[in-house]
């Protein structure tokens, strides 16, 4: 037994997930809940009407999903598994369609990556996401510290990911505007399984809310339907990430296909998966995610629609006319699992 795992025998936490949790109902005086603002300013100019931004995955987020990210008042980022021509063309795309954009760009923290910063910022970028699996890292630390120096106040630069308290603090010290919380929580990524770390996204998000820090806290991972979004600014975060929730419509890139029985699916696979390493670099190692089909949606501004009306929902059920007001307001309890049960739709489950 390690000295370590001795030290905290018998200390050890329990983490929530966002299944594990509710939030009670307040007295609420919201007459209609299109008078619920959802708003949130992340700082360096970038506002959001929907607290939704759509990941920077190649089956997430293109020019389509862009445009219509910001068509439902959210945000996209332009994923990095591309050459810096292809990416910028993207960035630029959207730009002359929709100017001013807000759209932001991920980069990694090696190789050519400060020469893409330069050039996404040229195109029109309004964010820099430093997009890495691990970020509470020494390189993550360089490639902070050499960008703020680059460009100062002009971008806004998120970081991530990161899923402890200490974590958030550094990035933030190091000079992160924003930083993705959330290890191991998504729905296509294996990171807990192969590597045994991780912390449910909801504790996650609990435990840097404790940050005296100014940089936002962006929640990204496990993330399943608008109760999770809801649950996550009540817990602290200023926004979400999601990837899944947006998978399988329109916008997203790749084709629709068809299987034999007429059934239509698109692409969705992780960025660590086996199939995007090999697509990106030519080879896979250690991958730490899947690659799938799932059904086709439709349009994302229809999905989109409905978070959005499950999350003004959500609000009035606390009496909150803001993000800030549910922040402040916000009373959690913990379920058993039956009352786990009891919260689906357990009809469904019947015989």
């Amino acid at each position: 037994m390690g000295l370590q795992f001795k030290q905290n025998e018998g200390k050890m936490r329990k983490a929530l997930s966002f299944d594990d949790v509710l939030l009670e109902p307040q007295y609420s005086d919201i007459f209609s809940r299109k008078d619920v603002d959802l708003s949130v300013d992340l700082g360096r100019g970038v506002e959001l009407e929907l607290p939704i931004i759509s990941s920077p995955m190649d089956t997430i987020s293109g020019k389509d999903m862009a445009i219509a990210m910001m068509s439902a008042g959210g945000m996209a980022i332009i994923h990095r598994y591309n050459t810096i021509e292809e990416q910028v063309g993207i960035i630029t795309k959207v730009v002359e369609e929709r100017f001013p954009a807000n759209i932001g760009a991920a980069i990694g923290i090696t190789g050519n990556y400060l020469e893409r910063a330069d050039l996404l910022y040229t195109a029109g970028i309004k964010m820099l996401c430093i997009d890495v699996a691990h970020g509470d890292h020494t390189l993550m630390r360089e490639a902070l510290q050499t960008l703020k120096n680059k460009f100062n106040d002009s971008v806004h630069i998120m970081a991530g990911n990161v899923a402890t308290l200490e974590g958030f603090n550094r990035l933030a010290d190091w000079g992160a505007d924003s930083i993705r919380v959330g290890i191991g929580g998504g729905s296509i990524c294996s990171t807990r399984i192969k590597t045994g770390h991780g912390i449910p996204t909801f504790q996650s998000i609990l435990d840097c809310a404790k940050s005296d820090r100014e940089a936002k806290l962006i929640a990204d991972g496990g993330i399943k339907n608008s109760g999770d979004i809801i649950k996550s600014i009540a817990a602290g975060a200023d926004a979400i990430i999601t990837g899944s929730l947006l998978a399988g419509t329109d916008e997203t890139p790749g084709p629709i296909v068809h299987d034999e029985k007429g059934n239509q699916y698109k692409s969705y696979r992780g960025m660590a998966s086996r199939s995007a390493q090999v697509d990106w670099r030519g080879k896979s190692s250690s991958p730490e995610g899947v690659s799938t089909q799932v059904i086709y949606k439709g349009s994302v501004i229809d999905i989109l629609s409905d978070l959005e009306g499950g999350i003004r929902s959500g609000l009035s059920y606390s009496g909150s006319i803001d993000l800030d007001i549910l922040r402040a307001k916000a009373k959690f309890l913990t379920q058993t699992n039956a009352g786990q049960k009891e919260s689906w739709t357990h009809i469904l489950e019947r015989n």
